[in-house]
């Protein structure tokens, strides 16, 4: 609900992957704070190639309102693999359909055909993709630090913290307006400015 999107690709060599196993990276909703932080640190070590695609709050909302946030999760997806260069590429679907999300991908990525494979909970099943998404979380969590700074305490910024949901409430109630570093076109901030009663 609160900042951007982050979208992190790596690329490493197969004979990495049995290390990252051992270290015990893995999808990083898994892991607690301090150990994403230090299997942050070996990610980046291991990894031959990083690419990391920050989405605006801006481009977020234009997108969800239009009903379209896949696509433009694909596209920072393509962009992220064209900067990877890998033999083989596993993405995390977010479409129910993960065929027609590789697709959609593949249409970002034009002439370059990249041998890709578009599954679901890949972050759970795949070493690699678990690594990237450690990259991505550490570098969101960064980002939700930056805004609690200088907003004071706002949660984690998702929309199941009934602390966030409050932090919006109240300040939506002080200026009727959503915060500006808050996903306008997310359904709970929509429900804030629609109900009656906040």
């Amino acid at each position: 609900m609160l900042g951007p999107i982050i979208v992190a690709g790596i690329c490493v060599y197969k004979k990495s992957i049995a290390d990252m196993v051992e270290k015990g990276v893995k999808d990083s909703k898994l892991l607690s704070v301090k150990k994403r932080k230090d299997l942050f640190n070996h990610v980046i070590n291991v990894a031959e190639s990083i690419c990391v695609c920050r989405i605006s709050i801006e481009d977020i909302d234009f997108h969800v309102f239009r009903n379209n946030l896949n696509i433009l999760e694909a596209e920072a997806m393509a962009v992220t693999i064209k900067n990877m260069k890998s033999d083989k590429t596993y993405v995390d679907s977010c479409d129910v359909n993960p065929s027609r999300y590789q697709r959609t991908i593949q249409t970002f990525l034009k002439r370059y055909k990249p041998n890709l494979v578009s599954m679901h909970h890949a972050d759970r099943l795949n070493v690699v993709v678990s690594g990237a998404s450690i990259i991505a979380k550490v570098i969101r969590d960064s980002e939700i630090s930056k805004i609690r700074i200088q907003y004071g305490d706002v949660g984690s910024g998702y929309p199941s913290d009934k602390k966030t949901i409050k932090f919006v409430k109240d300040w939506f109630r002080q200026k009727n307006e959503i915060p500006p570093f808050a996903r306008k076109s997310w359904k709970p901030a929509q429900m804030i400015v629609s109900s009656t009663v906040v």
